[in-house]
């Protein structure tokens, strides 16, 4: 992918945040890697979604948070860069304080994996990091640290908001909408009572027929 393919892409996939409830105002970001480079497109700081376009992506470093362009890049920028620097295969990543998965993390709790969707998607329960400061690299070292080792391509961080990863950053958006889909659901489910989780050896039979069967 181009730098110019890149741009749109990212610019089009911002445009589904709102539209799944994962945003509001200008708050959550979008980031994806260019291809055989240390550089990243990332959403530009304060921009309201309506107005973004390819031209205001910032092109940044990932290795010195040069910008490149005419805007300040989201306040993330040091967290997405961190997490590009330590995981090679992620291609894609995605920050929301969507309103469900946000509550778990303000209560430092991992969504409990109880329903087979977050079987398929996560591979078991969505897991929370501790806390850290924003625009420093603190937040990204700590998304590393809990996602290391694990099937999950999403994150809680503690009193802040969710991290998706994923190959590219269509796969990314794609485990933030079901983080907050799971996170509502089970939030309801522990109103009724307390969800039983999946069984470890089901957990590990329904990822590996999603991940080795399911689709085209």
């Amino acid at each position: 992918m181009t730098l110019d393919e890149l741009k749109r892409v990212v610019t089009d996939l911002h445009a589904l945040l709102p539209a799944n409830d994962l945003v509001r105002s200008t708050s959550g970001n979008i980031s994806g890697r260019l291809e055989g480079q240390r550089r990243m497109v990332i959403k530009p700081s304060g921009v309201a979604y309506e107005d973004l376009t390819p031209a205001s992506m910032c092109l940044v470093g990932l290795d010195d948070l040069v910008v490149e362009g005419g805007l300040k890049p989201s306040s993330d920028t040091a967290t997405h860069a961190a997490i590009y620097r330590a995981m090679p295969t992620v291609g894609g990543i995605v920050h929301t304080h969507s309103a469900y998965a946000t509550a778990f993390a303000a209560l430092g709790r991992e969504i409990p994996c109880v329903l087979t969707a977050m079987a398929d998607e996560f591979g078991g329960p969505i897991p929370c990091g501790g806390f850290a400061r924003i625009g420093g690299e603190e937040i990204g070292l700590e998304v590393v640290r809990v996602l290391e080792g694990q099937r999950s391509p999403a994150a809680l961080m503690r009193n802040h908001g969710v991290f998706a990863i994923g190959a590219t950053p269509a796969a990314a958006v794609k485990a933030a909408i079901m983080c907050e889909d799971v996170a509502r659901t089970v939030h309801h489910a522990m109103q009724l009572g307390n969800p039983e989780p999946l069984a470890q050896e089901d957990v590990d039979a329904l990822y590996e027929r999603y991940t080795t069967i399911y689709g085209q």
